[in-house]
């Protein structure tokens, strides 16, 4: 039975149960195929097929795909409530297969909505698009007026947790094969205007790195990098590059793929491996031996154990971290000798191509850390015995799989295109129209129903495979229009009150971190510029460039460093909160954020700061501040960098913008003359895989942050940094209790 996930959006002439916008616009649609993953009232897991459909704000969830059965009655359904969230649970094994979960919760409750699964990550990240334009279109009719706002009050948020009533049971022990297709990956938000001239490196990062990269080689369509700027170390950085024809999403799946025959395709270098644990869906280990014509004879049988991270950043670009382990599962194997692995990263990132191609491309990094004295003496010689090292076959890896996919057409082929169009009435925001094509590669998937359920039995089921051409409305930011009124360009003088004189804002202000002398100093934190930081200029819109930033708005006053029982929302209320003292009470504004950190203990970094004027009325500031929560969500913006640390953590953390508000969970609160954004970094499951990485380190690392409210229009551009931070080596023991 074959199944493809597909979408549409019908406009004012559409009809069934598709609810029509008053004021000209179309209703967002996305659906197709998930797995349903839930508990029965017997205490047994199911994993059923179902056929989830999204109109609006409104979510159903089907036995039978409804295009082809018009009569089919959901068996779910419900609306999304603008507080529902998905959170991102990774891979996890489901019966005989693995597939990618997405977990809904209520963030202010906390109250388990369930759980759903895709057969690939591009799938779920369509979906977690998918479920954040449904949450916008319930924002967008709250601003519609009270009888609308009640109206939606009423409504049953969607809930997948449990079982249903029951219906009727069976008794059967079938197992089907399913092939899921890969569906529409992606909601696009960028556009076409902004492809990169290039079209090659892309838009690589946010943040300047300090890494010098210099090609040594280039052979069978990679080209062979060393880092010459760092010569500190017994060990040198290289990375090989190259293009490979077919979506991140394929390339990933690729690389994480432990199936021998598949595996033996394209690398040279491993011969047997085997999954040994995974943990919380982004995390496993792996058990393997080498091909022994990279090994010496006196150590002609190496095995290894070594532990993989991943995670998918918000541009689509995944990144794997590849660390050597040890697993009580796994102990030293006779005859074998155990060799360390090489530390790692992958890094596969989708490119540009022509609204003419057919074809999706990605740029594959492969970055490792090598010994310098085997490095230098092939860089210098063109040693042959180097060209028969462990080393360099991992650097020969992505020739690999640049040959294996191009040997396999339906990796790379894709015929379907997806079509995202942007207007959801008169008065929302306007926006080209945007393209992207879309991937038309199968999966296999296998699922067991249970032999006891309170589903109905799905062994009827007929799914047909559909040509899938996708047309989706993009609603974002068309929210805030109705309710406030734009912004002429942000000019810095006109984002805090050009008609108020300024204060000159107290020096001795201070919390339980102290400030840094100067950039030796250890445990303690200053304020950089913004030089460190690419933001968005005048131009982004038209040929996405981006300038160096500049001087931030708001001035960092304080941090705090507190280990806390629990996560601590609302800590400006504190009585001993520098927001209470009585000279943060004679601050015009202050922008607390407060930054909490899961651990053991759990720790909370706050930093306050300040304005020497009031904010402007209709600011792009004031326009934050006095906002939804779902449009701070979609504009709260952080630029991460490790200035010094381990690349291993600098690859982890990347150098990407990052908007908060759809990566985790933050809370707003606007009181007197502050603004307080409490940010859950523990509501992602890739966020406490990355914080725990960084945790590790976190003593030998220089950290910068910038914090910005995104411009996604003409009239705000360009960008400007709210403000910096740098966090100077600390030490978790000195944190003091909150």
């Amino acid at each position: 039975m074959d199944a493809v996930a597909t979408g549409s959006v019908l406009n004012k002439s559409g009809s069934g149960g598709s609810e029509r916008s008053e004021d000209g616009g179309g209703i967002f649609e996305y659906f197709g195929w998930v797995y349903h993953l839930g508990v029965n009232s017997i205490g047994h897991e199911y994993c059923h097929l179902r056929y989830l459909f999204i109109r609006g704000k409104y979510v159903y969830m089907y036995k039978r795909d409804p295009n082809n059965n018009p009569g089919v009655k959901p068996i779910r359904q419900g609306v999304v409530g603008p507080t529902l969230m998905v959170e991102e649970l990774g891979r996890r094994k489901v019966n005989n297969g693995e597939l990618y979960v997405l977990r809904f919760y209520n963030r202010l409750d906390e109250a388990k909505k369930g759980e759903i699964a895709c057969a690939t990550a591009g799938e779920a990240r369509g979906w977690i698009e998918a479920f954040d334009q449904a949450k916008q279109q319930a924002e967008y009719e709250l601003t519609r007026g009270v009888c609308a706002r009640d109206k939606l009050n009423m409504e049953a948020e969607i809930n997948l947790e449990g079982h249903r009533p029951r219906v009727r049971r069976y008794a059967h022990g079938l197992r089907k094969l399913i092939r899921i297709g890969q569906g529409p990956e992606t909601l696009l938000r960028q556009s076409k205007l902004a492809v990169r001239p290039d079209g090659f490196e892309g838009d690589s990062g946010d943040a300047v790195e300090a890494h010098q990269w210099k090609c040594v080689l280039t052979m069978a369509g990679i080209r062979i990098f060393e880092d010459v700027s760092d010569h500190k170390n017994d060990s040198v950085l290289a990375k090989s590059v190259g293009v490979i024809d077919a979506t991140a999403d394929t390339v990933f799946e690729v690389i994480l793929s432990t199936e021998q025959q598949k595996r033996y395709e394209w690398d040279t270098l491993m011969c047997d491996l085997e999954l040994v644990d995974s943990y919380d869906g982004h995390y496993d280990v792996v058990y393997g031996t080498y091909d022994s014509k990279y090994l010496s004879r006196w150590h002609s049988k190496q095995d290894f154990v070594f532990s993989r991270q991943w995670f998918c950043g918000q541009d689509g670009t995944y990144t794997i971290l590849q660390f050597p382990a040890i697993h009580k599962k796994k102990p030293q194997r006779s005859g074998y000798r155990r060799a360390k692995v090489n530390p790692s990263s992958w890094e596969i990132r989708n490119l540009n191509t022509s609204m003419a191609s057919n074809s999706p491309r990605c740029l594959v990094t492969h970055t490792l850390e090598i010994h310098s004295a085997s490095w230098c003496q092939w860089k210098n010689n063109r040693s042959s015995k180097f060209e028969r090292s462990i080393p360099y076959a991992l650097l020969c890896q992505v020739a690999g799989l640049k040959e294996y996919i191009a040997a396999n057409p339906p990796l790379h082929h894709e015929t379907a295109t997806t079509i995202v169009h942007s207007k959801i009435s008169d008065a929302s925001i306007s926006s080209t129209e945007y393209e992207d094509e879309m991937h038309d590669e199968f999966y296999d998937a296998i699922t067991a129903d249970s032999s006891t359920s309170d589903e109905e039995s799905d062994d009827d089921e007929k799914l047909v495979l559909q040509e899938p051409r996708v047309k989706l409305k993009n609603i974002s930011w068309a929210i805030t229009t109705l309710a406030l009124k734009r912004t002429a360009a942000p000019d810095l003088s006109e984002e805090l009150d050009p008609h108020i004189t300024p204060i000159t804002i107290p020096r001795d202000l201070h919390g339980s971190l102290r400030k840094g002398k100067d950039d030796n100093d250890t445990n303690c934190w200053t304020s950089p510029s913004g030089k460190g930081f690419m933001i968005r200029g005048k131009n982004y819109l038209k040929d996405s460039s981006k300038v160096v930033g500049g001087d931030p708005l708001l001035r960092l006053v304080a941090v705090d460093w507190f280990t806390v029982d629990k996560a601590a929302d609302r800590i400006a209320l504190h009585p001993k909160c520098l927001v209470q003292s009585e000279a943060g009470k004679k601050l015009p504004f202050i922008l607390v954020i407060n930054l909490q950190v899961p651990a053991k203990p759990n720790y909370s970094l706050v930093l306050y700061y300040a304005a020497d004027r009031p904010i402007n009325k209709n600011s792009l500031l004031d326009k934050f501040v006095s906002g939804s929560d779902t449009f701070r969500d979609s504009r709260f913006k952080l630029i991460p960098s490790i200035v010094e640390g381990y690349w291993m953590v600098k690859r982890a953390v990347g150098t990407k913008a990052c908007l908060l508000g759809k990566a985790v969970t933050c809370k707003y609160f606007r009181q007197d003359n502050f603004f307080e954004i409490d940010v859950d970094i523990g509501s992602s499951s890739v966020a406490r895989s990355v914080i725990g990485l960084v945790l590790g380190y976190v003593t030998s690392l220089v950290v910068d942050l910038a914090i910005l409210i995104e411009a996604k229009e003409e009239e705000e551009l360009p960008e400007y940094i709210l403000g910096t931070v740098r966090l100077n080596r600390l030490k978790l023991e000195s944190a003091v209790p909150f």
